[in-house]
């Protein structure tokens, strides 16, 4: 058959899709496929309306676009297959009539696609017909428009459509395009919107009304797509309009300046509709819903789409100026007036969301800043203005602070140019933060007071600034509402005496016009609140019962009567005597304790502000109360007695939560005659009889059965409240202050309750013991458990009953339980208290063989009936109890649960809290017990289950630690417990087991019998050396830092002292030979002791002599001890400056004892030569001191020399007037060695100067200086003086560093500057010329300026008063200032040869960001290139 003979033959009706479909569907060949298009050709050639056609091509896959968007799978492969056969059919359509026009393609494809588009939005239109118009398509019409436009980039991909005809061809005759339209003609990118702005000249007239039009209508309920489109258009044209109109751009061209100002136009005209809007809406009922949808317009989601983070910035700030100056009609007196009624409370739900909405994207601070820029260059809308400030200070807690910059600004602006606007603005904005309530902003009073109620007020400066306010304030009396005069009146702005009558005036003025408003001050509240924000004006009477109110939760904060109360008992005598006090004393049932009012009250009388006739009258009326209340309290016959019962008890059950004894009384005494109406005359029957009869064979009755079980129920319930809201506050109190006077059957009821309760609430919160005795919240047993103390003979008592009692219980109760839920029932901070007290207090269970499974033998018990009718046998004893439960099974077998065991740093901590005089062991036996812990038990017992392992270091260290840490653990219980004795603790008993272990250590180790034994030494050093890093977490101490290192160091030196002496000096065999190592010790005291000496650069005297004789004792295990203590001695004087420096000072005392013990151990053997060296210094200095025949220097170190000096002068007491001639006669001239002793000793007394400086109660500032200038004057022309102030450059002084502490050495420029600016002006001059002067000072000054900047510079205080005109101490700012002055003339006056370039530019460098000016002054005066000057 032939394909003319097929078209032929096809009937009409026959449309091209059943056409394509028959053929996709039954095509079986490829010639089949080829037939089909020729036929399809044939028939389009016939077909000539192409719209129709296109009608054709979207009936093919109507649902595909929407498929298509929302993200579903794609159609089938057949469906699809037709699609792009159709489409492509279209375009061959297209192109083939084209040539038979002569029309350009293009031009045919807008045609047809103008009518297919007129088509679905004509006929849209006509269904709209008589129904309201619709502003979008419906989901049919949208999904054949998005069709169409699917063909649309095919037709444009294929360069058949031209979109700039399409739009020209759309826009003929002036038709409206709808917004719809626009939009999927921009998503699907035929055109874009931009370009339709570019391009259209008339679109303001008909896109802004478009936009009103969406906005304003509601698409008809169940159409959530439709919804979700509106939303999509007005977001793509916002979108496109803030990203033309705000894009910032630095040359705009002038067609893209139109654009923008035609972008600015459309979103102003709607934000002006939508702030008209705004004004005709006074509820949000009433409210456009336009306008609401407009407003969720202004959202951060633009940017990034069509918009920058900058354009939406500046779109927003822009569109904030438009809202804050639109229609600016209102007055300030209006404002002044109407500003009660614009607080965010009361102001439009669209203004404050349009402007949360414009503040989101900004920071508090900037939008004030903003608002002030507005308000200096604008004229504003004051209700927009006042409004936002509103809006912004409640949805931003960070606006409180910026605004009150911008009120201090604002004034201090009004003041310094005496300007109105910026006065008015300050109180409007000042004012409207008070309207929003104090939890927003301060009060008015609070802001008035604050910024005028003293001497410091931006009023207070001049006449003429007290002026200006009272006539500004003058000035807004007409307008101002009553509750702002009121605050003026009350609290009137500070007026100095000589001005009063100004203020008065004023006053007069703001009192009549209260007169006018009929207000009265007189009955104002002391607390009233005058912000405005509270609505309706408070009734007098109300009012002084809400004073009342406060006043008495301040009193109950506080502890004292506010100023308030006081001042209003003065100077608002009526208003307190009239309304306060009766408001106050109205007659009431006076509760058993004392409450916050009665306490008030009393307080008042107390302070004769009560009259007493009224407090009489008052305490008259209520005993009345009472007795009324009494009477009045009948149950009603009316009511179920059991009903009224359970509803007492209720009501008791509640009151014991809340922990009120009068109430709990109260409701007791309603109980009581509740039950005395259920049981008439049962109550009288017991009163007074000791023995009560309980008949067990007489069945009680159903009422006594449910009585009963009521009242049981209720205790229960009462029981178990109460430990949920605060369980271990009684408890506690209890265990704590009660424990030794609790019978056994007391004991065994709080066991069994203790059990229980921990059971119960091992899954709820944590306890917090408030003071913090323990330091984290922990359970309620181990809360408990802190209670039950252990320091004394009846502490340990009554705690061990209690434990072994709940223990045994708590084994017995979940014996039939799980292993987990057993554990519930045993509290393991009592079982570890009697891991600790049983051995101590029965000797023979230390003697019990123990294994993993318990006791050995006939030693173990099993029977759990036993153990419980141990514990409730009357005649049993506690020690027979506790025998049992020790041999017991099940007890033991605990101790392999981790949580159970009772570590060994746990037991050290419970025994050094034991009163030594209050033990229930003597000295030997607590001396056994202690022995047998340490050495037997713990040593040997596995570290995993908390012993030591077998390792004696082990073993030490847990001492050590304990015996530190004990100092601070003694700021916990003990200390609150004003019982325990202060006779002291078992510190001794737990140091003397220490001597005992270091003694066997040490005897282990000289004897050699371990092949891998430790040196004690290392190992000591090495523990307080960990000790102090683990103290110190950075290198910058803090002050905490540096205080719990001195705490550790000292408590370290205590124990220091109690070891032998010979531990600390390393006795080395090497080569056959025995020598002695010190490094250890000159390191410890180098790194730690220097930091903890007091004063500054001095060991103690004991710490001193200990390091000495262990240095003598060790050195008789050498061949040859006097060698070897010379040897030693020579490594101290080199590298250990602190102790060659404290052992001269102390070696009048030393020398004694250390000759005494030289002679003991050395049989008479002559001291060693270093050491006699000493006494030779020492003599030395005190013939050179006293002007005797000078001997010669002996050969000793300068260091040492500088320190006998000193050590003589410090004994004359600090005369300088000989000593000052003995100086002389060491002359830098005669050699380098007297300019060294006068470089130390200058050191040395500087340091002595700090001391006075930092500790002025102890040293002589005066005496001290008088010294350093002394010494000065002879060294001040050579250069080594300077030396000791540069820490980094010292030299053959480096060891000055080591003799003091570093606070004292980062304090050396402040001593530096101190000594210079009190010398005279001769000595000054000869300084300044010394070589390396300049350097020296310009590092010191920068170390100054540090010391300033972290706030360490030493505090003077003052000396008595005689001292003070003679030594007058220089202020640290004064230090300062004038060093800065002294050093500017040096480097004025100095060389350019006086610094390298290298020197110039480390200084220059280092000043930079300190000084600029003091470096500049070196650049200008000191640089190379400014020699021409």
């Amino acid at each position: 058959m032939s394909v003319s003979a097929s078209c032929e033959s096809v009937p009409q009706e026959k449309t091209l899709s059943s056409l394509l479909a028959s053929h996709v569907v039954t095509r079986q060949k490829k010639e089949d496929g080829q037939r089909l298009q020729e036929a399809a050709i044939q028939l389009l050639e016939q077909q000539q309306n192409l719209c129709s056609l296109l009608r054709e091509v979207e009936s093919l896959d109507p649902c595909n676009i929407s498929c298509i968007q929302n993200g579903e799978q794609k159609p089938p492969a057949s469906e699809s297959i037709s699609s792009d056969i159709a489409g492509s059919l279209l375009v061959c359509e297209l192109r083939h009539q084209a040539t038979q026009l002569g029309v350009p393609v293009a031009v045919l494809s807008v045609k047809m696609m103008l009518e297919r588009l007129m088509e679905i939005t004509g006929s849209e239109e006509q269904e709209e017909g008589e129904d309201k118009r619709r502003e979008l398509l419906t989901s049919s019409r949208r999904a054949q428009l998005c069709v169409l436009l699917e063909f649309s980039k095919e037709l444009l991909s294929q360069g058949a459509l031209c979109p700039k005809l399409l739009w020209q061809e759309y826009r003929r005759n002036q038709r409206l395009p709808k917004l719809e339209v626009v939009y999927h003609l921009h998503f699907y990118n035929i055109f874009t919107l931009k370009y339709i702005l570019e391009s259209d000249e008339g679109l303001r007239f008909w896109l802004v009304p478009q936009l009103k039009a969406l906005c304003s209508w509601t698409p008809p309920q169940g159409e959530e797509e439709t919804k979700q489109v509106q939303q999509k258009v007005l977001s793509m044209v916002v979108g496109v309009l803030v990203g033309s109109g705000f894009e910032p751009s630095h040359e705009p061209a002038v067609p893209d300046r139109r654009i923008s100002l035609l972008c600015c136009s459309v979103l102003d005209e709607m934000l002006f509709w939508l702030l008209d809007t705004v004004d005709k809406s006074l509820t949000l009922q009433s409210a456009g819903a336009g306008a609401k949808l407009w407003i969720q317009i202004f959202d951060a989601s633009l940017c990034g789409v069509s918009a920058s983070t900058e354009a939406l910035q500046r779109f927003f700030t822009y569109s904030l100026t438009q809202t804050l100056t639109y229609k600016p009609r209102l007055t300030v007196s209006d404002a002044i007036t109407l500003q009660n009624e614009w607080t965010f409370a009361k102001s439009s739900w669209l203004l404050t969301s349009l402007f949360r909405k414009l503040a989101l994207i900004f920071s508090a601070e900037l939008l004030l800043r903003h608002l002030q820029q507005v308000l200096e260059s604008h004229e504003v809308n004051w209700k927009h203005v006042l409004c936002f400030l509103s809006t912004l200070l409640v949805y931003n807690p960070c606006a409180q602070p910026s605004l009150r910059e911008l009120l201090s600004r604002l004034l201090s602006s009004a003041f310094e140019g005496y300007d109105l606007e910026s006065m008015i603005t300050a109180f409007l904005l000042a004012r409207q933060g008070a309207l929003e309530g104090t939890g927003i902003f301060s009060s008015y009073s609070d802001w008035f007071k604050m910024s005028f109620g003293g001497g410091s007020g931006y009023h207070a400066t001049s006449k003429k600034s007290l002026v200006f306010l009272l006539k500004f304030l003058s000035d807004l009396v007409p307008f101002e509402p009553p509750q702002y005069l009121k605050v003026h009146i009350l609290h009137p702005p500070y007026i100095p005496p000589k001005h009063h009558s100004l203020l008065m005036e004023y006053i007069s003025l703001a009192k009549t016009r209260l007169a006018d408003l009929k207000e009265s001050v007189e009955h104002m509240g002391l607390y009233e609140d005058i912000s405005g924000a509270s609505g309706a004006p408070v009734q007098p009477h109300c009012q002084a019962a809400q004073d009342v109110d406060k006043a008495v939760s301040l009193f109950k904060s506080t502890g004292r009567i506010s100023a308030t109360v006081m001042e209003a008992s003065i100077f608002r005598r009526p208003y307190f005597l009239t309304r306060f006090l009766p408001a106050l004393l109205m007659p009431r049932v006076l509760p058993v304790k004392a409450d916050a009012q009665m306490t008030f009250i009393e307080a008042l009388k107390k302070a004769d502000k009560i009259p007493a006739a009224q407090y009489s009258s008052y305490m008259e009326s209520c005993q009345r109360q009472r007795q009324q209340d009494r009477s009045a309290v009948r149950l009603d016959t009316s009511d179920d007695p059991l009903e009224v019962l359970k509803v007492q008890l209720e009501e008791f059950t509640a009151l014991v939560v809340d922990g009120d004894d009068g109430e709990m009384l109260a409701q007791l005494s309603r109980i009581s005659q509740a039950l005395n109406v259920i049981f008439p005359g049962r109550p009288e029957e017991f009163i007074g009889q000791t023995v009560i009869k309980l008949h067990i064979d007489t069945l009680s009755s159903e009422l006594n059965v449910k009585v009963i079980n009521m009242i049981l129920r209720n205790f229960c319930q009462c029981m178990l409240d109460a430990s949920r809201a605060n369980p271990p506050n009684k408890l506690w109190d209890l265990f704590h202050n009660q424990g030794s006077s609790l019978s056994a059957a007391h004991l065994l009821g709080l066991a069994a309750f203790v059990v229980h309760l921990n059971a119960s609430m091992s899954h709820s919160p944590l306890i917090q013991l408030v003071p913090p005795i323990l330091p984290k919240p922990v359970p309620v047993g181990e809360a408990l458990s802190s209670a039950l103390v252990c320091s004394t003979h009846t502490n340990m008592l009554s705690c061990v009953r209690l434990c072994v009692a709940a223990v045994c219980y708590g084994i017995c109760r979940g014996d039939s339980l799980p292993q987990q839920q057993q554990q519930d029932y045993i509290l393991s901070s009592f079982y570890k208290k009697l891991l600790y007290l049983i051995p101590r207090l029965l000797p023979e269970a230390r003697r019990t063989p123990i294994t993993a499974d318990g006791p050995v033998g006939e030693y173990q018990e099993t029977n759990l009936p036993g153990l419980w009718s141990s514990v409730t046998d009357t005649n049993s004893t506690w020690r027979r109890t506790a025998w049992y439960l020790w041999r017991h099974t099940a007890f033991h077998q605990l101790e392999r649960i981790p949580q159970f065991q009772l570590l060994f740093s746990e037991w050290l901590a419970i025994e050094l809290r034991v009163q030594r005089s209050q033990d229930a062991l003597s000295d030997p036996e607590r001396q056994e017990y202690q022995q047998w812990a340490c050495f037997e038990l713990y040593c040997s017992r596995p570290e995993e289950q908390g012993g030591c392992g077998g390792d004696m270091k082990s073993l030490c260290s847990h001492l050590l630690n304990a015996i530190m840490d004990q100092q601070s653990s003694d700021q916990s219980l003990e200390k609150l417990d004003h019982r325990v004795s202060d006779t002291g603790t078992c510190l001794p008993d737990i140091l003397s087991r220490l001597q005992e272990l270091v003694y066997e250590m040490e005897a282990t180790n000289l004897s050699g019998s371990c092949s891998g034994r430790a040196d004690v030494c290392d190992f000591l050093f090495e523990f307080v050396s960990r000790r102090c890093s683990s103290t110190v977490s950075s290198v910058s101490l803090s002050v905490s830092s540096e205080l719990r290192l001195q705490h550790s160091l000292n408590t370290w030196n205590r124990v220091l002292l109690a070891l032998p002496a010979v531990l600390f000096v390393k006795v080395k065999a090497e080569g056959g030979s025995t020598t002695l190592d010190c490094n250890k010790l000159i390191e410890h005291v180098n790194q730690h002791q220097r930091k903890v000496c007091s004063p500054a650069g001095l060991l103690s005297c004991h710490i001193t002599a200990h390091f000495l004789r262990g240095v003598l004792c060790a050195s008789v295990c050498c061949g040859y001890p006097r060698e070897e203590v010379n040897k030693v001695w020579s490594e101290i004087s080199l590298h250990c400056p602190l102790l060659l420096t404290s052992t001269l000072h102390w070696w009048e005392c030393l020398s004694p004892v250390l000759l005494s013990l030289w002679s003991r151990l050395c049989d008479g053997e002559p001291l060693s030569e270093q050491l006699q060296l000493l006494t030779d210094c020492q003599h030395w200095a005190y013939s050179l001191d006293n002007s005797l025949p000078s001997p010669p220097v002996p050969p000793a170190p300068a260091l040492l020399l500088a320190s006998s000096l000193h050590r003589a002068w410090r004994g004359r007491g600090g005369d300088n007037q000989g000593f000052s001639a003995a100086l002389k006669m060491l002359r830098p001239e005669r050699g380098t060695l007297y300019q060294q002793v006068l470089v130390f000793l200058l050191f040395l007394c500087v340091n002595d100067y700090l001391s006075a400086l930092l500790y002025p109660q102890e040293k002589s500032n005066q005496k001290t200086r008088s010294l350093c200038t002394v010494l000065l004057s002879v060294l001040v022309d050579s250069a080594d003086w300077l030396l000791i102030f540069k820490s980094n450059e010292q030299g053959v002084y480096q060891s000055v560093t080591m003799v003091t502490s570093d606070e004292y050495t980062q304090l050396l420029p402040w001593a530096f500057y101190s000594l210079l600016l009190q010398q005279s002006a001769e000595l000054l001059q000869r300084a300044v010329h010394c070589p390396g002067f300049l350097h020296t000072a310009v590092l010191c000054y920068i170390g100054l300026l540090q010391l300033f900047l972290e706030g360490r510079t030493p505090t003077p205080t003052a000396e008595p008063s005689e001292k003070q005109v003679t030594d007058p101490q220089l202020e640290p700012f004064q230090i300062l200032s004038e060093t800065k002055k002294f050093l500017l003339r040096v480097i004025s006056q100095t060389s350019p040869i006086a610094l390298s370039s290298s020197q110039l530019r480390q200084l220059e460098s280092e000043c930079a960001d300190l000084d600029p000016e003091v470096a500049a002054a070196l650049s200008v005066h000191l640089s190379p290139e400014m020699d021409f000057l």
